[in-house]
């Protein structure tokens, strides 16, 4: 019998995994590529998950709802094109159980990914609608404490909706800068307060933030009177003079109107106390001027008047003050001072100015009782000129002792030209030559010799005695 070699049976080729297009389409719906490495085609894979993570860092960067696009046209491809892939080769299918294992595979990936995403995004929704809420309520604080708690997955899974957080948040930091202008404003810094309502008009123009406005424009507005007075009369003048926007922002005017009136009072009162009468009589007249019917009218009228008065006395004082010249300034250019008693019947203090002939003007020889201390208390500004000879009294013949020729000297009243102004008025009352007599021929007078030739000078004055002064000025001061 021949024995023939037994051929050795060749190995029989493993049995084909199986690719069901289910499991394969639920592997890539992960976006992590589980399909492709289901079919073992790792490049796919690789390729898969690249694209995931750059469409995902674009769409997390730039929160651009295209890339959000992006990410579900993807997602539909990734599925689909895992789904035809694998049913090109359906007929290396390997039964069942295979089947059932790569389905429960590509679901206990993708799952948790779907999963995951989904709570993400619902979380992310209720923190927007806090965000939103809180926007609505015009709380900017509760804005930002609830955007706090956007993280990463958060943005992974709703870009847009922590991107629209984001811009509320920034805009509420804007609101920040500017109630920190306003604030700044209420010192009376009118740039600081343009500046903070330039960016609430910047932000009301955005849709959705009336309410964040609003708020703060409300706690700058209960800053309104501020400690200062001039400062608060300088924010009012702002913002009355602000041109309206038809917009919440217009309610400053309202606030403005309601709280100038007794910051002009109140810092007209301040530059009284500091002498700066010209600058408070332009307050106490611009409310004068803006409210005339509000109820501190009454006080900023009488405020104006002594503002005036002081004005003028000051004015008065001025020109009353010695110069260079033996009469004031006042005397060539008089003015008036409101305050001043009117003239009246009977004794008119008057303040007397001479020209000092001779050292005299002759107001030391008037009682007390005529003249006045200063301005305040007097009625009367009596200016007086250079004396001069007036009319004769008496002509008498002088001899020299010893020896000599007879002169004849003739003695005249004093005259004395007056200006005469009321005070109250400033206007001249009386331009006048005084008299003034007195004794006259003595027994014996003394000259110079050289001073108006060999003997004594043609021409005297009486000798004036304080009751001859008297008389002549009587009718000056009495009424």
């Amino acid at each position: 019998m021949d024995e023939s070699p037994l051929a050795v049976p060749e190995p029989a080729p493993p049995a084909p995994r199986p690719h069901d297009p289910l499991a394969v389409a639920l592997g890539n719906a992960s976006l992590l590529g589980a399909g492709y490495l289901l079919l073992r085609r790792r490049g796919l894979a690789v390729l898969a998950v690249a694209v995931t993570v750059v469409l995902v860092s674009r769409l997390v960067s730039t929160a651009d709802p295209a890339y959000e696009v992006a990410v579900l046209l993807w997602w539909a491809a990734a599925i689909a094109h895992g789904w035809f892939l694998a049913r090109g080769e359906a007929g290396r299918d390997g039964g069942r159980g295979a089947v059932r294992r790569q389905r429960l595979v590509a679901l206990g990936v993708t799952l948790p990914v779907l999963l995951a995403v989904g709570l993400l995004r619902f979380d992310a929704s209720r923190v927007g609608d806090s965000v939103a809420g809180a926007r609505e309520r015009g709380d900017c604080a509760k804005v930002m404490s609830a955007q706090d708690g956007v993280w990463f997955g958060h943005r992974m899974a709703d870009a847009p909706l922590a991107a629209r957080g984001d811009e509320f948040v920034e805009d509420c930091r804007r609101l920040e800068t500017a109630g920190g202008q306003l604030t700044t404003g209420l010192t009376g810094d009118t740039a600081s307060l343009k500046g903070g309502f330039d960016t609430l008009a910047s932000i009301l123009a955005q849709p959705g933030n009336e309410k964040t406005v609003e708020t703060t424009l409300t706690r700058f507005l209960r800053g309104l009177p501020a400690k200062d007075p001039c400062a608060t009369v300088a924010v009012t003048d702002w913002l009355r003079e602000r041109k309206r926007s038809h917009d919440v922002l217009d309610r400053s005017a309202a606030t403005a109107r309601r709280t100038a009136p007794a910051a002009l009072v109140a810092c007209g009162d301040d530059f009284m106390e500091r002498s700066d009468w010209t600058s408070a009589q332009a307050h106490y007249r611009r409310l004068l001027d803006r409210y005339p019917d509000d109820g501190l009218a009454a006080k900023a009228r009488a405020g104006a008047k002594k503002a005036t008065l002081s004005i003028e006395l000051a004015n008065v004082r001025d020109l009353l003050a010695p110069g260079t010249g033996a009469q004031p300034a006042y005397c060539s250019k008089p003015a008036k001072y409101s305050g001043a008693k009117p003239l009246r019947k009977g004794i008119n203090r008057a303040l007397f100015y001479g020209g000092e002939t001779y050292g005299d003007d002759h107001s030391d020889k008037l009682p007390g009782s005529w003249k006045a201390a200063g301005a305040t208390d007097a009625v009367l500004v009596v200016c007086m000129g250079e004396d001069t000879f007036g009319n004769s009294v008496q002509t008498c013949p002088y001899r020299p002792r010893g020896s000599g020729s007879t002169t004849y000297v003739t003695f005249r009243k004093v005259a004395v030209p007056v200006k005469v102004y009321e005070l109250r008025t400033g206007k001249l009352v009386s331009h006048r030559t005084l008299q003034i007599g007195g004794g006259s021929c003595p027994a014996v007078i003394t000259y110079f010799s050289g001073s108006s030739g060999p003997g004594p000078a043609m021409n005297r004055y009486v000798s004036a005695s304080t009751s001859d002064v008297r008389s002549a000025f009587r009718p000056l001061v009495n009424r």
